[in-house]
């Protein structure tokens, strides 16, 4: 469909533009026979049924063009229909929790042969990689190895969750709670303790030697949304609360963000969003603007609204919006919670987006600040 209506309007340029370039191929076009043909065309349009017709006709093209750019709109808004099978779950023996039928330990290569190539891989805040498996973001789950290649973290915010205990994606909160217990109130980094958030967006637990986040979504009745395992292991590799910061850990949280962006929308039978870089960069100075500067807000300290930077940067939109994020550990977290302010949530699955950049800066501490550029044209 689009292909046809790309056609017709270089079809349309070429005739309305038409006293534009016919004198430019007057100067290399030597052929006398276009002379005669345009006159004889001429006296044909003189003919008042000849002229009627061609009228009526012009009518019925331009009103064809409109009906294939309205088409072609509506195309463009419609969710990605593919049918995609989600696997059969089995009830895993080894551990509490699996993820697609994955538990820590198993082998790269074997989960690569359950699951197919992963689509991307990035920097994340155990100093090691997420590789991100799906679909066109259909059966969504990051996985990340250790230098043996095994499986030590894994992630989903998708029905992909089984165990051993009856908790799956949707389980209530006190269910959750029924079956494992009190949560961990603090986890020890060094010889410091930090006390775990506890505002009721998630719960850490500790078991099968992993820390296992169970992230609930405030909008669904508390209900279960999404999940995180990390091996003991790794864990306690890491030496603070927050990773150092670098160059591929920004870029990693900002194509995570992305992603997790994308799944969420898949979940609610939404179009997916393509990545811009344009964007990005309107994200990337915002994001470093709040933490060089010390503040929160999607004004600056200009008073430029999101809008006002957008144009700034000759970004073209119809739409557009901005998700704010300080201080989570990580784009998991970010976005877990992103998902449970409503304004934000909004935001993520708003059906006429098509675009999405994000820009990720830290502060002196490590803190990152996370920002989304949503906008559609």
């Amino acid at each position: 469909m689009r292909q046809l209506f790309v056609l017709i309007l270089i079809i349309s340029i070429a005739f309305i533009s038409k006293p534009l370039w016919e004198e430019q191929i007057n100067d290399w076009v030597d052929i006398p026979s276009l002379d005669l043909a345009a006159e004889k065309l001429e006296s044909v349009k003189e003919n008042p049924d000849v002229e009627l017709a061609m009228d009526s006709l012009n009518s019925t093209f331009h009103t064809l063009l409109n009906k294939l750019e309205n088409s072609f709109e509506s195309e463009k808004k419609e969710a990605p229909k593919k049918n995609i099978d989600k696997p059969t779950l089995a009830i895993p023996t080894e551990q509490t929790f699996s993820v697609s039928n994955i538990v820590l330990g198993y082998e790269k290569a074997e989960v690569e042969e359950t699951v197919g190539l992963p689509q991307r891989h990035t920097e994340n805040e155990y100093g090691i990689d997420w590789f991100s498996y799906h679909e066109n973001y259909h059966n969504f789950m990051m996985v990340s190895y250790n230098a043996e290649k095994q499986v030590n973290g894994l992630y989903t915010n998708q029905d992909l969750i089984a165990s051993s205990i009856g908790i799956k994606m949707g389980s209530k909160k006190e269910i959750v709670q029924e079956k494992l217990g009190d949560p961990l109130t603090k986890i020890r980094k060094g010889l410091i303790y930090y006390q775990i958030q506890n505002n009721g967006e998630y719960e850490v637990y500790k078991l099968d030697n992993s820390y296992v986040t169970i992230f609930y979504d405030k909008h669904e009745n508390d209900t279960v949304t999404a999940i995180q395992i990390i091996s003991e292991e790794l864990e306690n590799n890491k030496s603070n609360i927050y990773a150092e910061s670098n160059q591929k850990l920004k870029e990693g949280f900002e194509y995570q963000l992305f992603d997790l962006t994308n799944s969420s929308r898949v979940n609610h039978d939404l179009p997916i969003l393509t990545f811009n870089e344009h964007v990005k960069e309107t994200a990337r100075k915002h994001s470093l603007d709040m933490a060089d500067h010390n503040y929160f807000s999607h004004t600056n300290l200009q008073g430029e609204s999101p809008f006002d930077r957008m144009q700034e940067d000759e970004i073209t939109f119809v739409t557009a919006g901005e998700n704010l994020a300080y201080g989570q550990y990580s784009s998991i977290y970010a976005h877990e919670g992103l998902m449970n302010s409503m304004g934000h949530r909004k935001n993520i699955l708003k059906p006429d987006y098509e675009y999405l950049g994000v820009g990720v800066a830290f502060n002196a501490e490590s803190q990152p600040y996370y920002t989304e550029n949503f906008f559609s044209n």
